[in-house]
């Protein structure tokens, strides 16, 4: 089995996620506790393998080299320095991406 990487979640994405699944469980408590199981596996899973997460295609633009999970409307954005995977923010599908949103 390859070395795992360290996995780090920024401030900002770990209320992202706490944002999401309060909104998700105020219209159903088992969908936001659903989702909230499924975004903290597809955080762990990070540990193996994180470049075989696609780069965004907002790259260019920004000129960043952030990778991102996919799950349902949201994205789990993210960056691979050395050995350590930095977890940014978890956004809606639909939201524009800027730079200032990555401060960590």
């Amino acid at each position: 089995m390859p070395a795992k990487f360290r996995v780090r979640v920024a401030r900002a994405a770990e209320n992202d996620v706490k944002q999401i699944c309060s909104y998700v469980s105020s219209d159903n408590p088992a969908a936001g506790d659903a989702l909230l199981d499924e975004l903290d596996r597809q955080v762990s899973a990070l540990e193996h393998f994180p470049e075989r997460c696609p780069l965004i295609p907002e790259n260019e633009l920004l000129g960043t080299s952030y990778r991102h999970l996919i799950h349902g409307n949201y994205r789990t954005i993210f960056r691979v320095d050395a050995r350590t995977v930095h977890v940014l923010r978890v956004i809606h599908g639909a939201r524009l991406l800027d730079t200032a949103m990555f401060e960590e």
